[in-house]
């Protein structure tokens, strides 16, 4: 079953943001993982959620996604993304949602 990590970020230091995007997509596909969706414009259907920047990778599974997160390489780049952004990391903030695919 697919998993899909959904991470609203808001940049605060864009030039160190750009850094963090070279170093971490290809800690994404290590992990079987890809981008669905990275930035591009939204419309909030319902509520009073106000993202700033979204990006929603798929894993493989739900295993997956957890060991991209806590992957040491990865640990650096979460690290300093702090710095960066003001984002929402699930285990820290970003969310993990296993969801049934028709794939």
């Amino acid at each position: 079953m697919s998993a899909y990590m959904i991470v609203n970020v808001d940049v605060r230091d864009p030039a160190a943001y750009e850094e963090y995007k070279n170093k971490v997509p290809g800690l994404i596909r290590k992990h079987g993982g890809e981008y669905v969706v990275r930035g591009g414009k939204f419309v909030v259907m319902e509520g009073g959620w106000k993202p700033a920047r979204l990006v929603l990778l798929k894993f493989p599974d739900l295993a997956s996604a957890q060991a991209f997160f806590l992957d040491p390489e990865y640990q650096p780049q979460g690290a300093a993304s702090a710095s960066v952004d003001r984002g929402h990391r699930g285990c820290r903030g970003r969310v993990l949602k296993t969801a049934a695919t028709s794939e």
